[in-house]
């Protein structure tokens, strides 16, 4: 009896199908438990630090099931042709799920890096720091997988590498249109390498970019997202962040100075203000005990201008902490010093015209 007559008829089809079907989720079902095992073990070797090897069930379980369809098909009593298709297609899941399988073992990497040196040095500083490389050089090499399983996939096709031979017959014309159609693309690419390694900005630092205050949230090969302090999101290209300039406030470290103008008669007494500043940052733990100095920093023929100048940990507690002092050193000159607060009137002319605008001291 010939051996393709079995999938001749719906008869013989459907069983057939019905029992691939059943092999499929028996492997399916033992790559599980595999998978489980393999967990286990890796988690008692390694106990201080939790490891998402979750990620990387659905892949695993996706390959395995691959393999054991792959060797099922051999023995399948079917068509030339169908074996053929079949054993093509399964070619292709599996570059496919190897390439899932790759980039959800750096994903996990990844995760395994960070926390194990965050749990290693407990330092927010340090961790940021180490956090930037790491992420960026895990994408890097994800777009180095999508890049080969694409390639690989395409060489699958026997009219695909012969296209492949041609383009290469003229690999010069080619090479210089591509270099000129993919430059931006490239340099971009090349920014966010050199800013994977210079690190001129790392996720959680806090920058100003376009007149705009907020914290690197997210770092990619083409973008970054800084997220401003009412919680939008600036998208940014990354080839900013090298070739324009931009603040970063927690650069080297997140202490800051910060100021409070205020404008007051010549008659103020800085000793007083300068008393009471200590007095109001000695009561607040907003203040981190580094500066609170006042001093006079100009003088025009009506005022002068008073400069408080305070320091704190982070910009969050600098904002708080100027918002405060301000606060606080009006109602000090309004209670006790009314009279050195500037003071303009409007003199009325005859006729309820408004004249011309004088001091009242």
């Amino acid at each position: 009896m010939d051996t393709t007559s079995l999938w001749s008829s719906p008869q013989s089809v459907y069983p057939m199908l019905a029992i691939v079907v059943v092999i499929a989720l028996l492997f399916y079902a033992g790559a599980n438990s595999l998978f489980r095992k393999v967990i286990k073990v890796i988690r008692s070797s390694v106990r201080d630090v939790t490891i998402p090897l979750e990620l990387m069930a659905v892949p695993f379980r996706l390959l395995v099931s691959l393999v054991g369809l792959d060797i099922l098909v051999r023995y399948v009593p079917v068509d030339l042709a169908l074996k053929d298709l079949l054993h093509h297609t399964l070619l292709i899941l599996a570059i496919i799920g190897v390439s899932w399988f790759i980039m959800r073992i750096l994903m996990v990497l990844e995760q395994f890096i960070l926390k194990h040196y965050a749990a290693k040095v407990g330092e927010n500083e340090a961790a940021r720091k180490i956090a930037t490389p790491v992420n960026l050089v895990r994408k890097i090499l994800n777009v180095l997988c999508v890049l080969l399983a694409i390639s690989g996939v395409l060489m699958t096709f026997d009219t695909v590498r012969q296209v492949g031979l041609s383009i290469l017959a003229s690999a010069g014309v080619v090479g210089v249109m591509f270099g000129f159609a993919a430059q931006k693309s490239l340099t971009t690419l090349i920014s966010g390498i050199q800013i994977a390694i210079t690190q001129p900005i790392r996720i959680g630092d806090e920058v100003v970019v376009e007149n705009e205050k907020g914290k690197i949230e997210e770092i990619t090969l083409t973008y970054v997202v800084v997220q401003l302090w009412d919680q939008r999101r600036l998208i940014v290209p990354i080839t900013w962040f090298i070739d324009r300039p931009f603040q970063n406030w927690t650069r080297t470290s997140p202490e800051l100075l910060g100021t409070v103008y205020l404008f007051t008669d010549y008659t103020i007494p800085p000793v007083a203000l300068r008393h009471e500043l200590e007095r109001l940052v000695s009561a607040t733990p907003l203040w981190d005990k580094r500066v609170a100095t006042i001093q006079a920093t100009n003088t025009t023929e009506k005022s002068v201008e008073i400069r408080a100048l305070v320091s704190a940990a982070n910009s969050s507690d600098l904002w708080e902490l100027r918002c405060f002092v301000r606060e606080q050193l009006i109602a000090f000159l309004s209670l006790n010093y009314a009279e050195c607060l500037p003071k303009v009137a409007t003199q009325m002319e005859p006729g309820g015209v408004p004249g011309v605008h004088k001091d009242l001291h």
